[in-house]
Protein backbone atom coordinates (compact mmCIF):
# COMPACT_ATOMS: atom_id res chain seq x y z
CA UNK A 1 0.00 0.00 0.00
CA UNK A 2 1.59 3.05 -0.88
CA UNK A 3 -0.94 6.04 -0.02
CA UNK A 4 -1.88 5.29 3.67
CA UNK A 5 -4.18 7.94 4.28
CA UNK A 6 -6.94 10.64 3.32
CA UNK A 7 -6.71 14.37 4.55
CA UNK A 8 -9.96 16.12 3.56
CA UNK A 9 -11.26 19.06 4.04
CA UNK A 10 -14.70 19.09 5.41
CA UNK A 11 -17.01 22.27 3.92
CA UNK A 12 -17.64 22.34 0.49
CA UNK A 13 -15.31 18.87 0.28
CA UNK A 14 -17.04 15.97 1.91
CA UNK A 15 -19.94 18.28 3.36
CA UNK A 16 -22.71 20.26 1.89
CA UNK A 17 -24.22 23.15 3.99
CA UNK A 18 -22.09 21.27 7.24
CA UNK A 19 -23.86 18.33 6.09
CA UNK A 20 -22.28 14.85 6.14
CA UNK A 21 -24.39 12.53 3.80
CA UNK A 22 -24.71 8.78 4.55
CA UNK A 23 -22.92 8.16 1.47
CA UNK A 24 -19.84 9.27 1.97
CA UNK A 25 -19.93 8.49 5.62
CA UNK A 26 -20.13 5.15 3.94
CA UNK A 27 -16.94 5.72 2.03
CA UNK A 28 -14.98 6.98 4.85
CA UNK A 29 -15.61 3.36 6.28
CA UNK A 30 -14.46 1.62 3.48
CA UNK A 31 -11.37 3.93 3.42
CA UNK A 32 -10.83 2.72 7.14
CA UNK A 33 -11.86 -1.01 6.38
CA UNK A 34 -9.15 -1.37 3.86
CA UNK A 35 -6.52 -0.47 6.64
CA UNK A 36 -6.11 2.93 5.79
CA UNK A 37 -6.00 6.22 8.10
CA UNK A 38 -8.78 9.30 7.59
CA UNK A 39 -7.70 12.96 8.92
CA UNK A 40 -10.08 15.76 9.11
CA UNK A 41 -8.69 18.87 7.87
CA UNK A 42 -11.06 21.74 8.81
CA UNK A 43 -11.34 25.43 9.68
CA UNK A 44 -14.24 25.17 11.54
CA UNK A 45 -14.21 25.55 15.60
CA UNK A 46 -14.09 22.35 17.38
CA UNK A 47 -17.43 22.91 19.20
CA UNK A 48 -18.98 24.36 15.97
CA UNK A 49 -17.83 20.96 14.41
CA UNK A 50 -18.71 18.94 17.12
CA UNK A 51 -22.50 19.99 16.92
CA UNK A 52 -22.65 19.72 12.69
CA UNK A 53 -21.23 16.20 12.19
CA UNK A 54 -22.09 13.25 14.57
CA UNK A 55 -19.58 11.21 12.64
CA UNK A 56 -16.41 12.27 14.03
CA UNK A 57 -15.34 8.46 14.42
CA UNK A 58 -14.87 8.45 11.38
CA UNK A 59 -11.50 9.96 11.76
CA UNK A 60 -8.32 9.12 13.32
CA UNK A 61 -7.55 12.32 13.95
CA UNK A 62 -9.10 16.04 13.67
CA UNK A 63 -7.53 18.82 12.28
CA UNK A 64 -9.71 22.21 13.98
CA UNK A 65 -9.74 25.69 13.80
CA UNK A 66 -7.30 26.13 10.10
CA UNK A 67 -4.35 23.99 11.52
CA UNK A 68 -4.50 25.59 15.46
CA UNK A 69 -6.10 22.72 16.93
CA UNK A 70 -5.63 18.51 17.18
CA UNK A 71 -8.24 16.24 18.32
CA UNK A 72 -8.34 12.96 19.27
CA UNK A 73 -11.96 11.54 18.30
CA UNK A 74 -11.65 8.70 20.49
CA UNK A 75 -9.90 10.15 23.38
CA UNK A 76 -11.43 13.35 23.22
CA UNK A 77 -8.41 14.81 24.05
CA UNK A 78 -7.22 18.01 22.51
CA UNK A 79 -3.59 19.28 21.73
CA UNK A 80 -3.42 23.37 20.99
CA UNK A 81 -1.35 23.59 18.20
CA UNK A 82 -0.81 27.94 18.52
CA UNK A 83 -0.64 30.46 21.11
CA UNK A 84 -4.65 31.09 22.16
CA UNK A 85 -6.79 33.76 20.30
CA UNK A 86 -5.64 37.09 21.09
CA UNK A 87 -7.90 38.66 24.08
CA UNK A 88 -6.76 42.41 23.03
CA UNK A 89 -8.21 41.37 19.01
CA UNK A 90 -11.00 39.74 20.33
CA UNK A 91 -11.76 43.24 22.45
CA UNK A 92 -11.18 45.50 19.91
CA UNK A 93 -13.42 43.94 17.47
CA UNK A 94 -16.03 43.36 19.93
CA UNK A 95 -15.82 47.28 20.72
CA UNK A 96 -16.02 48.05 17.24
CA UNK A 97 -19.09 45.33 16.54
CA UNK A 98 -17.53 43.05 13.67
CA UNK A 99 -20.14 41.11 12.58
CA UNK A 100 -20.45 37.88 12.78
CA UNK A 101 -17.60 37.27 15.29
CA UNK A 102 -16.86 34.28 16.38
CA UNK A 103 -14.01 33.22 18.74
CA UNK A 104 -12.38 29.40 19.13
CA UNK A 105 -9.14 28.26 21.21
CA UNK A 106 -7.32 29.87 18.98
CA UNK A 107 -8.78 30.89 15.37
CA UNK A 108 -10.86 34.33 15.35
CA UNK A 109 -12.93 34.70 12.96
CA UNK A 110 -15.86 36.76 10.88
CA UNK A 111 -16.72 37.12 7.55
CA UNK A 112 -15.60 39.05 4.55
CA UNK A 113 -15.75 42.37 4.06
CA UNK A 114 -15.15 43.04 7.49
CA UNK A 115 -11.09 41.68 7.04
CA UNK A 116 -10.22 45.54 7.02
CA UNK A 117 -11.42 46.35 10.42
CA UNK A 118 -9.30 43.33 11.18
CA UNK A 119 -6.21 44.08 9.59
CA UNK A 120 -6.61 47.50 10.87
CA UNK A 121 -7.19 46.11 14.32
CA UNK A 122 -4.07 43.42 14.13
CA UNK A 123 -2.21 46.79 12.77
CA UNK A 124 -2.92 49.20 15.97
CA UNK A 125 -2.01 46.46 18.08
CA UNK A 126 1.17 45.60 16.76
CA UNK A 127 0.47 41.79 16.68
CA UNK A 128 1.89 38.90 14.69
CA UNK A 129 -1.20 37.30 13.33
CA UNK A 130 -2.48 36.45 9.74
CA UNK A 131 -5.85 36.49 7.80
CA UNK A 132 -6.85 33.47 5.65
CA UNK A 133 -9.65 33.46 3.27
CA UNK A 134 -12.18 30.69 2.73
CA UNK A 135 -15.11 31.21 0.33
CA UNK A 136 -16.40 34.59 2.21
CA UNK A 137 -14.51 33.18 5.69
CA UNK A 138 -12.10 35.76 7.46
CA UNK A 139 -9.62 33.59 9.66
CA UNK A 140 -7.28 35.29 12.14
CA UNK A 141 -4.23 33.41 13.26
CA UNK A 142 -0.37 33.42 14.38
CA UNK A 143 1.92 34.15 11.40
CA UNK A 144 2.98 30.34 11.06
CA UNK A 145 -0.12 28.86 11.41
CA UNK A 146 -2.12 26.88 8.66
CA UNK A 147 -3.79 23.48 7.40
CA UNK A 148 -0.25 22.30 6.32
CA UNK A 149 1.24 22.87 10.06
CA UNK A 150 -1.77 20.86 11.51
CA UNK A 151 -1.84 18.26 9.22
CA UNK A 152 2.09 17.98 9.61
CA UNK A 153 1.39 17.27 13.38
CA UNK A 154 -1.31 15.14 12.70
CA UNK A 155 0.82 12.95 10.72
CA UNK A 156 3.56 12.79 13.37
CA UNK A 157 1.19 11.52 15.69
CA UNK A 158 0.22 8.96 13.54
CA UNK A 159 3.90 7.44 11.94
CA UNK A 160 2.79 8.63 8.64
CA UNK A 161 4.86 10.21 6.21
CA UNK A 162 3.21 13.01 3.73
CA UNK A 163 4.44 10.98 0.80
CA UNK A 164 2.01 8.86 1.30
CA UNK A 165 -0.95 11.16 1.92
CA UNK A 166 -4.14 11.91 -0.32
CA UNK A 167 -4.94 15.45 0.20
CA UNK A 168 -8.53 16.61 -0.84
CA UNK A 169 -10.01 19.84 -0.52
CA UNK A 170 -12.41 22.97 -2.51
CA UNK A 171 -11.15 26.07 -1.10
CA UNK A 172 -8.29 29.12 -0.84
CA UNK A 173 -7.23 27.57 2.62
CA UNK A 174 -6.38 23.82 1.20
CA UNK A 175 -3.97 25.05 -1.05
CA UNK A 176 -1.14 25.02 2.14
CA UNK A 177 -1.92 21.70 2.82
CA UNK A 178 -3.05 19.81 -0.71
CA UNK A 179 0.31 20.54 -1.90
CA UNK A 180 2.39 18.77 0.95
CA UNK A 181 0.58 15.41 0.14
CA UNK A 182 1.91 12.41 -2.49
CA UNK A 183 -1.01 13.00 -4.34
CA UNK A 184 -2.80 16.56 -3.75
CA UNK A 185 -7.03 16.30 -5.16
CA UNK A 186 -9.65 19.08 -5.68
CA UNK A 187 -13.02 18.07 -5.96
CA UNK A 188 -15.10 19.32 -8.96
CA UNK A 189 -16.80 21.81 -7.15
CA UNK A 190 -13.06 23.59 -6.19
CA UNK A 191 -11.95 27.02 -6.83
CA UNK A 192 -9.93 27.07 -10.14
CA UNK A 193 -7.08 28.33 -8.72
CA UNK A 194 -6.66 25.18 -6.52
CA UNK A 195 -7.72 22.70 -9.78
CA UNK A 196 -4.39 24.17 -11.71
CA UNK A 197 -2.59 23.04 -8.81
CA UNK A 198 -3.46 18.79 -8.42
CA UNK A 199 -3.10 15.75 -9.40
CA UNK A 200 -6.40 14.62 -10.08
CA UNK A 201 -9.74 16.74 -10.08
CA UNK A 202 -12.91 14.75 -9.24
CA UNK A 203 -15.60 13.79 -11.83
CA UNK A 204 -18.08 14.65 -9.04
CA UNK A 205 -18.85 17.71 -6.90
CA UNK A 206 -17.95 17.43 -2.99
CA UNK A 207 -18.86 13.97 -1.44
CA UNK A 208 -19.59 12.18 -4.72
CA UNK A 209 -16.04 13.42 -5.74
CA UNK A 210 -14.55 12.18 -2.33
CA UNK A 211 -16.39 8.92 -2.76
CA UNK A 212 -15.08 8.10 -5.90
CA UNK A 213 -11.16 9.00 -4.82
CA UNK A 214 -11.57 6.45 -1.89
CA UNK A 215 -13.15 3.44 -4.24
CA UNK A 216 -10.27 5.05 -6.63
CA UNK A 217 -7.59 4.55 -3.30
CA UNK A 218 -8.53 1.10 -2.33
CA UNK A 219 -9.16 -0.44 -6.27
CA UNK A 220 -5.90 0.76 -7.54
CA UNK A 221 -4.12 2.67 -4.86
CA UNK A 222 -3.18 5.31 -7.52
CA UNK A 223 -0.36 3.69 -8.55
CA UNK A 224 -0.20 6.03 -11.92
CA UNK A 225 -0.08 8.60 -9.40
CA UNK A 226 2.42 7.20 -7.13
CA UNK A 227 4.52 5.94 -9.99
CA UNK A 228 4.56 9.54 -11.01
CA UNK A 229 5.95 11.05 -7.89
CA UNK A 230 8.58 8.39 -7.97
CA UNK A 231 10.12 8.91 -10.76
CA UNK A 232 10.08 12.95 -10.22
CA UNK A 233 11.47 12.15 -7.26
CA UNK A 234 14.07 10.09 -8.54
CA UNK A 235 14.81 12.76 -11.71
CA UNK A 236 15.06 15.68 -8.89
Amino acid sequence: MYFRALATDYDGTIAHDGVLRDDTAAALERLRYSGRRAILVTGRELDDLIEVCPRLDLFDLIVAENGALLYDPESKEETLLAEPASKDLVERLQAIKVPGLSVGRAIIATWEPHEVEVLQAIRDLGLELQIIFNKGAVMVLPSSVNKATGLAAALQHLDVDARHVVGVGDAENDHAFIKTCGCAVAVANAIPALMKEVDIVTDGERGTGVSELIDRMIATDLQDVAILHDRLRVAS
